[in-house]
């Protein structure tokens, strides 16, 4: 006779499922760093899986940049929307009352023109990757790089000289939110596009 339950637990029934899935991303991980890398046999163990299974990390990945667009248009809309049309909330006007808010053609104008100035090195050093030129491209990243760390200094820049913090209404919480997640791409995209064009350079 079978004995009852006398705990609380649920015990899964032995499955090979979760050891052969793990064998399988781990094939495709290893696969598709070593195709990246021009390692002799990295594309084969890259295609273990079949064309289809194959299509779901770049559908993944497409999603995840529809999702930062989104997250980035909610909160421009937040903002436009509260400006265009204050509540009583927040005063009835733009900027909320007793808020003293930043000369936009100081720092926020630089840390406009600093990103678009980026956006073109960037795209010269990804070109000059593609066609071989390696000192081009040397020069290019450390430009990259250089602005990157500029763009980092002059929003810590901001964020000490703001009169308002992240708690101070819609005003507050939008600037600073938009602003950090701005802030934290260009963190990211600084430590992962050089190394990944280095290693690309080193390969050629």
């Amino acid at each position: 006779m079978i004995e009852s339950q006398r705990h609380s637990y649920h015990l899964v029934d032995p499955s090979p499922w979760p050891i052969l899935g793990s064998l399988g991303a781990l094939a495709t991980t290893v696969g598709g760093v070593m195709y990246m890398h021009s390692f002799q046999g990295g594309a084969t163990l890259l295609r273990y899986h079949t064309k289809v299974v194959q299509l779901r990390p770049r559908y993944g990945f497409v999603l995840f940049i529809v999702s930062e667009v989104m997250f980035f248009f909610a909160l421009f809309w937040a903002s436009s929307h509260s400006s265009l049309a204050p509540t009583v909330e927040i005063g009835g006007i733009w900027p909320p009352k007793g808020i003293a808010v930043l000369d936009p053609w100081e720092i926020p104008f630089l840390n406009t023109l600093i990103p678009l100035s980026s956006g073109v090195v960037v795209t010269w050093a990804h070109h000059a990757i593609l066609a071989g030129k390696e000192k081009r491209a040397v020069y290019a990243l450390v430009a990259t790089i250089s602005l990157a760390l500029v763009i980092t200094g002059f929003q810590g820049m901001e964020y000490y000289q703001a009169p308002f913090t992240i708690s101070d209404s819609i005003y507050g919480s939008t600037f600073f939110l938009a602003t950090d997640f701005h802030g934290f791409h260009v963190i990211i995209g600084l430590f992962h596009f050089p190394t990944k064009s280095l290693s690309i350079l080193a390969h050629k």
